[in-house]
């Protein structure tokens, strides 16, 4: 597998300079707070300007930075997942198929997703529309990073000859995020699923597709 950690983001450069350094402090500052609050006082409950005011910045500012309260999730969510993946990276490497090895990143994140259950709906509808060319905020904010990282389990794959090479890395990684998605999403809407077998069917028909075995 690459040698390169995907799932790091521009921001997290030494060379960005003093000002975006800064503001990304801020951005987190921000993201804690909001959090704690959520924690506190539950998600629906809890207004940008009680945000404002806990963080000790100016409606403004946080407007500025974060026009909603999903994208304040957003922040949040997007760094847990770029620590959870970097120290999951190594076991990720030692595994010796594509197949494996998303199942095993995939469990993760089903083990992180059940105990932030609450906030899933809000920010999955927010990720949804930021997914969009041209969508709410799609420049303004960093994606997540996850099909990033599909993308180089695939090309990983399609190097040991483990997956067709005919389609581009970042085409075949588009579409399992939106398996991705659509397993989260399901699970969601399914009290009792378990999400790691809503993720192991996706796996499944995104490394062995819907063919059934005796098809020519």
């Amino acid at each position: 597998m690459s040698s390169i950690d995907p799932f790091l983001s521009d921001a997290n450069e030494p060379d960005t300079g003093r000002r975006e350094r800064k503001r990304q402090q801020t951005l987190d500052h921000l993201a804690q707070t909001a959090y704690r609050l959520f924690e506190t006082l539950g998600y629906d409950a809890v207004t940008m300007e009680q945000i404002a005011a806990q963080a000790d910045v100016s409606k403004g500012t946080l407007y500025n930075h974060f026009p909603v309260k999903e994208a304040l999730l957003a922040h949040r969510f997007h760094g847990e997942l770029a620590a959870t993946l970097a120290e999951l990276w190594p076991a990720l490497q030692a595994l010796p198929t594509l197949a494996l090895r998303l199942t095993r990143m995939l469990h993760a994140s089903a083990h992180w997703s059940e105990s932030h259950r609450a906030y899933l709906g809000p920010y999955l509808r927010y990720r949804l529309a930021t997914l969009q060319p041209g969508g709410r905020d799609s420049e303004r904010y960093p994606r997540s990073g996850l099909q990033t990282v599909f993308a180089t389990l695939i090309q990983d794959a399609q190097a040991a000859g483990q997956v067709r090479a005919d389609l581009a890395a970042d085409l075949l990684a588009h579409h399992m995020q939106f398996l991705y998605l659509g397993a989260m999403l399901r699970w969601l809407d399914l009290p009792g699923a378990s999400l790691k077998s809503e993720f192991d069917a996706a796996v499944s028909l995104f490394v062995q597709g819907a063919a059934s075995g005796s098809s020519a």
